[in-house]
């Protein structure tokens, strides 16, 4: 079992999610937050002051998957939250954890079955 984080442009979250479900992964946790990597930010004018937008909003998908599900997860990802063929700074991250365990609270199953 393995949980897949991934952290995308918020315009691409339709596109991400029907190329999910195309590779039949219909279970996702989507967060909303803010961070900055290459990009750091940009500047704005309101109301005549300058100030810096250092901290830029994204989404944050967590997907538990089993182990067969990992790469067309991470396929369809990739395909669906690319800007354009080559893809723009910005574009996000994906991060593939182990996970331990998974327990589904309703019947108490355990592990893979859980997912």
């Amino acid at each position: 079992m393995k949980l897949i984080i991934a952290l995308i442009q918020p315009t691409k979250l339709e596109a991400v999610k029907e190329a999910l479900s195309h590779v039949e992964v219909f279970r996702l946790t989507v967060m909303d937050v803010q961070g900055f990597g290459r990009q750091k930010g940009y500047t704005e004018v309101y109301r005549g002051h300058e100030f810096t937008v250092n901290l830029l909003r994204k989404i944050e998908l967590q997907i538990a998957v089993n182990e067969d599900f990992v790469e067309p997860t991470v396929n369809a990802i990739i395909q669906a939250g690319r800007s354009g063929p080559d893809g723009k700074i910005g574009d996000g991250k994906i991060f593939i954890l182990p996970m331990d365990d998974c327990i589904r609270i309703r019947t108490g199953e355990r592990g893979p079955e859980a997912i």
